[in-house]
């Protein structure tokens, strides 16, 4: 059974249709590729999923139960999370901090509750060793590298054991380098039964690490393909008009 569905799913503001009429299924343990031209409704949709907006048409589900999502909190409930593409990381905390942010574990002191940082940087240890990941707890953000960045936002969402990680642009101002590094994350992510949706621009990152590729224009999806069955050449197309739909 499909992890996350969407069935008909359509957002409109006004006059302005951003999302027309999506239907994609999702499988446990699998990277798909999210691609299309600026404006083609990418950041609606996963809007949607991450439950910042609700759909004007359509359905979602999540393991066959209907989602009813008002806020963002609403989809992490639901084992949803997201890496924006800012990361949303404070650079004067350390890595720990980070991945606690907003979800801090406290003690008691006496009368006093009081955060307990041995514990949260026991864990932050323990989901940077799962991703296989060099980042320390205790090291501070502003000195990190952009694929070390990317490691705190994606241990950010081991916390709450994601079903689903919705990745925007992860690969995005990285050197060569880092973007191997955030690549090999993806696929630990995969590997532990993760469903991966990555937004991205960069074919070469998609066609890399994502098993299916669902591409999106002027609102509407055009495409959902295997990575196996399908090209660069083809994906260019589709986003471009060029190729009208398979």
């Amino acid at each position: 059974m499909a992890i996350l569905e969407l069935a008909n799913v359509s957002k409109h503001f006004g006059a302005i249709q951003a999302v027309n009429d999506v239907s994609f299924s999702l499988e446990a343990g699998e990277v798909v590729g999210l691609m299309g031209d600026n404006g083609a409704g990418k950041s609606t949709l996963v809007k949607m999923i991450a439950g910042n907006f609700s759909p004007s048409e359509g359905t979602m589900r999540m393991d066959g139960q209907p989602l009813n999502m008002h806020r963002p909190v609403d989809a992490r409930r639901h084992g949803i999370e997201i890496v924006h593409q800012d990361l949303a990381l404070c650079n004067n905390l350390t890595a720990a901090a980070n991945v606690f942010l907003g979800r801090e574990v406290h003690r008691w002191f006496g009368p006093l509750r009081v955060l307990d940082y041995s514990r949260m940087y026991k864990r932050s240890a323990e989901i940077f060793a799962e991703l296989k990941s060099e980042t320390r707890p205790r090291d501070l953000i502003k000195s990190m590298s952009g694929g070390q960045r990317q490691a705190v936002a994606i241990a950010r969402t081991r916390l709450s054991d994601a079903k689903v990680v919705l990745m925007d642009e992860p690969t995005a101002a990285i050197s060569v380098r880092q973007v191997a590094e955030v690549l090999n994350l993806i696929r630990r992510l995969r590997d532990q039964g993760v469903t991966v949706v990555l937004i991205s621009h960069r074919m070469p990152d998609v066609f890399d690490v994502a098993d299916r590729v669902i591409v999106l224009r002027r609102g509407r999806m055009v495409a959902d393909r295997r990575i196996a069955e399908s090209s660069p050449e083809e994906v260019t197309g589709l986003i471009t008009g060029a190729i009208e739909r398979v």
